[in-house]
């Protein structure tokens, strides 16, 4: 234990992000700032991935390079003091380069980071202007971490109405992604009508039973992704968010899986580059063999980038279409869902085939600490892991029998996303 206490305490933040920190409050960054910076938050991010690689570690410092840089409030609306990111049409591509870099950092910090952007969209299109502008100060002036916690099992979480606009709380949410660093979780919940109702917790303002013991994985361990017991909170009306059946409204609920796989490829990114260097070091780069792996591999990453910039485009043309009115019905809806279900598809097996050829040409010397090839094998297979995978394949098919064969399957309109 000593051991790894020293070498999280030998990590410092790099000597660019804390001056690019220290020069630009968040309301002032733009978008090129934010990649500079993410640049640095990357760097770090990797070179403390090992150290916080185990039971009850999480990624504090690495949240708070984030925080500083601006990238807590940028997915927030400008109005609300953030960048938009994600949200305005424009910035869509460059909310995926982002997440990618992350991800090739450090899969587990992807990981949370994509929950708060989840629950910022979450909040910013459910969510009443009110709620939006408070919840939004919690970030901008407080840096708390948004996240959604949609997992349970039997004991699931029940929303029970107390009366005088008050609620309570009554079971549990597993997989509580970044418990400890999350502060402001989207919790859903059943009400006695058994309809889904999404709210948000205040953590530091209530009493919960956490369950880290619960969360024992060969991978992904700085998720901290514990078994929380929300039973006897006590919520108010305006911390319910949205209407019942919200969360569950397309296209928002599937084509947010983009930004999951966006972390995904960078984490086979990282894989590739980390056996790269394997080869090189120990100079086994002129096998035939080994030069149609990392051929393979290479044509895969790139088709994975080409996806993401498929989904981004498809994306900005919904947006555009859709015009920030949750209500208004699309009839692109469909077409939007099945195009990021392929996206979803296609990464999960490019990254399944990078850790197969990985493995394969690094061999047993090469998965050994200190090299980071089996960690990132273990996150990374752990993390691909999402639910539903054949339905979401089964829908792509679906949508492919249902549109008429007269009609194209996805309209490509021109655009510019920028990776």
């Amino acid at each position: 234990m000593q051991v790894e206490e020293n070498a999280l305490t030998a990590i410092r933040l790099p000597a660019q992000l804390v001056a690019l920190a220290s020069e630009l409050q968040p309301t002032q960054l733009n978008l090129d700032d934010l990649l500079q910076q993410t640049v640095a938050i990357a760097s770090f991010c990797a070179q403390n991935a090992a150290a916080i690689d185990r039971h009850g570690a999480d990624p504090a410092r690495e949240l708070e390079s984030i925080a500083s840089a601006g990238l807590l409030v940028a997915p927030l609306a400008p109005n609300f003091g953030g960048l938009g990111l994600g949200i305005e049409t424009s910035s869509i591509s460059e909310l995926l380069q982002i997440l990618k870099a992350i991800g090739r950092a450090n899969l587990a910090v992807g990981r949370i980071y994509e929950g708060h952007v989840n629950g910022l969209q979450l909040l910013q299109t459910f969510g009443t202007p009110s709620q939006i502008a408070t919840y939004a100060q919690d970030v901008r002036d407080r840096h708390k971490i948004f996240g959604v916690w949609n997992a349970e099992a039997e004991d699931g979480v029940k929303i029970l109405p107390l009366g005088d606009g008050k609620y309570r709380l009554e079971g549990a949410k597993t997989f509580a992604t970044g418990c400890g660093c999350v502060d402001r979780p989207f919790v859903g919940g059943t009400l006695p009508d058994g309809q889904w109702q999404l709210c948000i917790v205040s953590m530091e303002e209530v009493t919960t039973a956490i369950d880290s013991d619960w969360w024992q994985p060969a991978g992904m361990r700085a998720t901290a992704s514990y078994k929380v017991d929300f039973t006897g909170v006590i919520l108010d009306h305006s911390e319910l968010i949205g209407q019942p059946g919200d969360y569950y409204r397309q296209p928002w609920l599937t084509a947010g899986v983009v930004r999951f796989a966006a972390v995904q490829l960078g984490g086979a990114e990282a894989l590739f580059i980390a056996a790269r260097q394997f080869l090189q070091s120990i100079n086994r780069t002129k096998d035939p063999y080994q030069e149609q792996r990392f051929g393979t591999m290479a044509i895969g990453l790139e088709s994975g980038q080409l996806w993401l910039q498929g989904a981004a485009a498809q994306l900005q043309q919904y947006h555009s279409i859709f015009a920030g009115d949750s209500a208004l019905p699309n009839p692109r809806a469909q077409s939007l869902v099945a195009y990021t279900n392929m996206v979803r598809t296609a990464i999960e097996q490019i990254c399944m085939d990078a850790i197969q050829l990985a493995e394969r040409s690094v061999g047993t010397r090469g998965l050994l600490p200190p090299e980071p090839i089996e960690r990132i094998v273990r996150d990374l297979t752990l993390y691909l892991r999402q639910p539903a995978f054949d339905a979401a394949l089964a829908s792509v098919g679906r949508y492919a029998l249902q549109t008429p064969a007269t009609e194209p399957l996805w309209r490509h309109e021109p655009t510019t996303p920028k990776f």
